[in-house]
Formats: structure tokens, C-alpha cells, sequence
């Protein structure tokens, strides 16, 4: 999850190097620092906290350099501290390196450096590699990388300099992304490709077991086997202004409000109104493997995870086909049944998500078709996958997701109304479907026209609040989940999401006056249901806040407040009800003087397991 930079070339290398790491901050803001290869030998500095903290540093420092490396840290092995910080060097200062990942074997390797007589400066297990680097280093550094992987195992982004070879730079790849940016007379090397895109949209990546030896006269990859690799360059669709905040304060906010086009992207090109038709040209080349399947399995993390629930409800709702939803971290270590007729939709933002590129890899082994949802052209798991749908949002830089997950919803109701028009669905019915999502843009910004309104609420009922419950049926379950997730992640409240029927069962004996309980209570199919459940919190003094249907003027008189959206078909619904619950969330992080873009102890891409 941390973030790599390294530049060769002619310019100078510090301000581009700290200019990347602002870029990556939302992959890991506990320390960072930054080794470039000067006259004078390598200059290394560190700093604990956010980048900020190092910049103070540099600015008062010349470093005449137009090579080097930068990292900022999301700590796994060894607290935030200057010297567990990378970069980390060799006994003699002359080999540095930055790494992303986690090397499983690194006591064992520690102990037999040390044997050797290495010492160690630091609690990391970054430090063994290089050592290991050293260990092996006779004038060929890529030599040395190579041979020092061989004895890793576990996970590695990586970067290295070497004092004796000022120009070059060395990357490497285990199962944690890096990629290599071409230049004009310069490389750039980075674990996230907005950390580059100002300098260039011309992007190789880099390959499980892939060493890179990057000078500014050239680019040259092989394996960790040493045998020569062919890498196709990829240029990359982004802007820079995608990456800026564009007059917004935070990113999160900014993409809050991106979702009315976010969703558009979606779907454009990609249904027919007219014929009543959807298609998403990957998955139509799969023919009946896709289309006649008979069973589906979803796997994903997090808010992806989410998505993945809302997805279930509507290919099995909408297209008939069963569905199962897994958590990517638990599918792989259970032995799953996997029929034939069996395909299996990973779902990752990044599409470098550890855990649910592992589910992919397991599903792939047991010879089941991987279909993937992803918004990184080029990601790995883009590229592992036999075919794939992009969601098209553009660069979520907020660690919480939010228009990610409407863009991931978005393709699973395309997804439904392919396999159902394949299937059983009519050319009216069809039609419908096609032009209710047409219109779901118009009324997200309909939506997003109450954050006045959602911000007072904030302030009156989550000023003092230590929990929170958010419930919701059917289609809407997941948008509590959801919504309950947003909250904790940004402004550290507990909050926990059920269904509304199962707060019987348990959570009902925490309703208190103080305790704020959001309702998602649209006017669907178990209306009345979710009604009756509000009516217990109530008869037990508990706090109402209803997200309602426009025209649903009865639920005042069961809400202590409420918050309208537009009317939708079922299920479009969690498009427009999540809404209200991202701004619930931003608002009460930002009167709790919270970080929203940069939560406490996370980071944006899990990339480490």
C-alpha cells in the first residue's frame, strides 16, 4: 500500500521525485523519504508523518541530482519512526532502495545476514533486501537485484539505486504493482500511475517475477531467470485535471460530486434505449460461456464488496441466474464448489487489490472463467482476466470510494440486462430499464442539491454520537452496509449496517435516545416492512433519520428527519440512496476535523495481503 517513485533522465530529480509522492500520499502517509544520486554519493533524507514534513526538509537542501528514488510508508513491519523509513540502505551507504509488499521469510534472512555480519538499522523487513542486495553486489546492481529476489519470498514493488552507477535505476515486481512511464530522454517509475501522468502517458507494465533497468538512454526488462522480456508501451487515458482538486477542498468531495458524470461513463456506448439492449463488448465475446451460465460468483473487498451484494440482487432479480457473493480474502483459504457452469466477477478499483487478485488466481487454477470489474486499464488484474469490464470514473484518489462504487453498480445493472434480455426479458421491458438509467445522472445531482440539508444533520445528531446504525431491506441492505462503512472509515464513529428485520436480533438493546439509527426506507417492494421496523426504534426512543422517496410524506411522522431522492425503479435504487449516506459521512469527518482523504490507518490500494 505504500507509494514508490524513481526517476532517471537529465532533469532534476528531487522536485520530480516530491512531486510524486504528493500524487501517491493516499497509498501511505506514515513516514516518507527520498535517496537521489548525487555527484557526492547518494543523498538520502526521511521524515515521519505526511509528506509535508520531508518537503519542509528539502527545501532547504540543494541536491544536484537526475537520479533517485522516494517512498511514502504505510507501515506493516516496524512503527512510523526516521528509521523505519524508507529508503533503506546496505552496510556502506552505497546501495538504497524503496519496496511495497511484505517479505514473508525476512527473520530467517535477517538471522543469516547478521551471521554474515551485516547490521541492521531498522525494525523492516525492507532492510533484509538490501542487505541481500550488498550481499550479492559485485558491479552488476541488476545482477545483484536479481539474485537478492531469488531469496525473497513474499510480496516486492521495488526501486534501487546504486552510488557506482549514478543513472541507473532498478525496479522490480511480486505481486505488488509497478510501473515504468516513458519519456523523451528520461524513465520514470512508479506503483500508481498517477503518480507520473504529468510527465507522461506512455506507460509499460510490469510483469509478476519482471526486473526493470531503467537509464535515461534506454529501458531494458528480463526476468527474475534473467531471460530478455518484450514490454508493450500503453498510454493511458487520464488527464492531469482528473488528478487536481479543481477547485474542491478535498478529493473526496470532489468525487462525491463527479458522480452524476462518473455513472454516465458507465453506461455510455454501452445500452441501446431504443432496442431496449445493453452490451459490454468483453463479455459478448465470451458468447455462451457468459451468457448461459449457471451460476455466478462475485469476490471483492471492501466497498467493492458492497457493490458486489447490490450486483447479486440484480443478476439474480433481474437476469435469474444464482449468485454468491465472497469476501476475496476468504475465498482462496476455504475449499469453494465450483460447478461447471460456473464464472466468477472479481471487483477492484485499482485492479491490484492482493486479496481479490489471489481469489482471481484460485478461480482461474480451478478452471473457471475470471471476469473482472475494474477502473485501471493496464491493472493486473485487468490483464490476468479472461475479460473484463471498465467502469470508466477516471482516478479515485479519496481513500474512501465513493464514485467507484456507483460506477461499479452501474455495470452490474448493464451486466443484468444483458444476461436477461439473453435470457427471458422482452424488447418493452427492456426498453424501460435502458431509459430509467438514462435518467439516474439527472437525478444523482438532484440528489446531491440536499447536502445542505444532509450537513445540518450531521451536526444535529452526530455532534456527540460514539454509534450509529444504518438499516436497510432488499436492494438497499448493502447501502446500509455501506453507508455504515463510510462513516467509520473517515470519521472514526462505530457504525454497523443490517438488515432492518435482523436489529431484532440483537441490536435493538443498543437503541438510546443519543444513538442516531439511519433508515434507507425508498418505496420499494418491503416499503411497508422497513416501516414497521422503523416503528420499534422509535417505540424504544431511538433517533430517526429516513432516506425517502420524494412525495412520501407519511414517513414524517415516523422519521425524527429525512432526506428525499428522486424516484427509481428497485433496482436503481442504492444508486441514489448512497448518495445522501457519502455526504452524511463527509460532513460528520469534517466537523470532527478529520482527514477525509487520508483516513487514520488506511490507504487507498491494499496491495499487500
Amino acid at each position: 500500500m505504500c507509494g514508490i517513485v524513481g526517476y532517471t533522465g537529465r532533469r532534476n530529480a528531487k522536485s520530480i521525485l516530491l512531486e510524486g509522492l504528493k500524487r501517491l500520499e493516499y497509498r501511505g502517509y506514515d513516514s516518507a523519504g527520498i535517496a537521489v544520486n548525487t555527484p557526492d554519493g547518494i543523498s538520502c533524507v526521511k521524515a515521519v508523518g505526511r509528506i509535508a514534513e520531508l518537503e519542509t526538509i528539502l527545501n532547504g537542501m540543494t541536491l544536484d541530482a537526475t537520479a533517485g528514488i522516494a517512498h511514502t510508508r504505510w507501515a506493516t513491519h516496524g512503527c512510523p519512526s526516521e528509521a523505519n523509513a524508507h529508503p533503506h540502505c546496505d552496510c556502506k551507504g552505497r546501495i538504497f532502495l524503496v519496496h511495497n509488499g511484505i517479505v514473508e521469510n525476512c527473520d530467517l534472512l535477517r538471522r543469516q545476514l547478521e551471521a554474515e555480519g551485516h547490521t541492521f538499522a531498522s525494525e523492516t523487513d525492507t532492510e533484509v533486501i538490501a542487505h541481500l542486495v550488498e550481499k550479492y553486489y559485485t558491479g552488476d546492481l541488476g545482477a545483484a537485484v536479481r539474485q537478492a529476489l531469488k531469496r525473497v519470498i513474499g510480496t516486492y514493488g521495488l526501486a534501487v539505486i546504486c552510488k557506482d552507477d549514478p543513472e541507473t535505476v532498478v525496479v522490480a515486481r511480486n505481486g505488488s504493482p509497478m510501473v515504468i512511464g516513458v519519456g523523451d530522454g528520461e524513465y520514470f517509475a512508479a506503483s500508481d500511475v498517477s503518480a507520473i501522468i504529468k510527465h507522461t502517458k506512455q506507460i509499460i507494465y510490469l510483469d509478476d517475477n519482471e526486473i526493470g533497468l531503467l537509464t535515461p538512454d534506454g529501458f531494458k526488462s528480463h526476468t527474475i531467470d534473467n531471460v530478455p522480456t518484450a514490454k508493450k508501451i500503453t498510454e493511458v487515458d487520464w488527464d492531469i485535471q482528473m488528478i487536481d482538486l479543481n477547485g474542491y477542498d478535498t478529493f473526496m468531495s470532489k468525487e462525491i460530486h463527479e458522480q452524476p458524470e462518473t455513472i454516465r461513463a458507465t453506461f455510455r456506448g454501452r445500452i441501446s434505449p431504443r432496442e431496449g439492449l445493453a452490451s459490454l463488448g468483453g463479455l459478448v465475446d465470451l458468447g455462451p460461456t457468459f451468457f448461459d451460465a449457471k451460476r455466478i460468483i462475485i469476490s471483492a473487498c471492501g466497498t467493492a464488496w458492497h457493490a458486489g451484494l447490490v450486483g447479486e440482487c440484480m443478476i439474480e432479480d433481474i437476469a435469474r441466474v444464482p449468485v454468491e457473493v465472497e469476501y476475496a480474502s476468504e475465498f482462496r483459504y476455504r475449499n469453494p464448489i465450483i460447478e461447471p457452469g460456473t464464472i466468477i466477477f472479481v471487483i477492484s478499483q485499482s485492479g491490484e487489490t492482493a486479496d481479490t487478485l489471489a481469489a482471481m488466481r484460485e478461480a482461474k487454477r480451478r478452471g473457471v472463467p475470471a471476469l473482472a470489474i475494474s477502473n485501471v486499464v493496464g491493472s493486473t488484474i485487468a490483464r490476468e482476466s479472461d475479460a473484463g469490464v471498465y467502469i470508466h470514473a477516471g482516478p479515485e484518489i479519496g481513500v474512501a470510494s465513493t464514485k467507484a462504487f456507483t460506477s461499479q453498480v452501474t455495470a452490474f445493472y448493464i451486466i443484468s440486462l444483458m444476461l436477461a434480455r439473453h435470457r427471458h426479458m422482452g424488447q418493452a421491458q427492456g426498453v424501460k430499464m435502458t431509459q430509467a438509467l438514462e435518467d439516474i445522472p439527472d437525478q444523482v445531482t438532484r440528489v446531491l442539491k440536499t447536502e445542505d440539508h444532509v450537513k445540518a444533520l450531521a451536526e444535529k445528531y452526530f455532534s456527540t454520537t460514539a454509534n450509529a446504525l444504518f438499516l436497510g431491506r432488499g436492494y438497499n441492505f448493502p447501502i446500509a452496509l455501506e453507508g455504515a462503512l463510510k462513516l467509520k472509515e473517515i470519521s472514526y464513529i462505530h457504525a454497523e449496517g443490517y438488515p432492518a428485520a435482523e436489529m431484532k436480533h440483537g441490536p435493538i438493546a443498543l437503541i438510546t435516545k443519543e444513538m442516531p439509527v439511519v433508515f434507507i426506507a425508498v418505496q420499494d417492494s418491503i416499503y411497508d416492512k422497513i416501516v414497521v421496523n422503523m416503528e420499534e426504534v422509535k417505540a424504544r426512543g431511538g433517533k430517526v433519520i429516513a432516506v425517502a422517496t420524494e412525495g412520501d410524506e407519511s414517513i414524517k411522522d415516523r422519521a425524527d428527519d429525512v432526506i428525499y431522492v428522486p424516484p427509481a425503479p428497485e433496482p436503481l435504487t442504492p444508486l441514489l440512496t448512497v448518495v445522501p449516506l457519502q455526504l452524511l459521512a463527509y460532513h460528520v469527518a469534517k466537523m470532527k476535523g478529520c482527514d477525509v482523504d487520508k483516513p487514520r490507518n488506511l490507504a487507498k490500494s491494499v496491495t499487500v495481503e
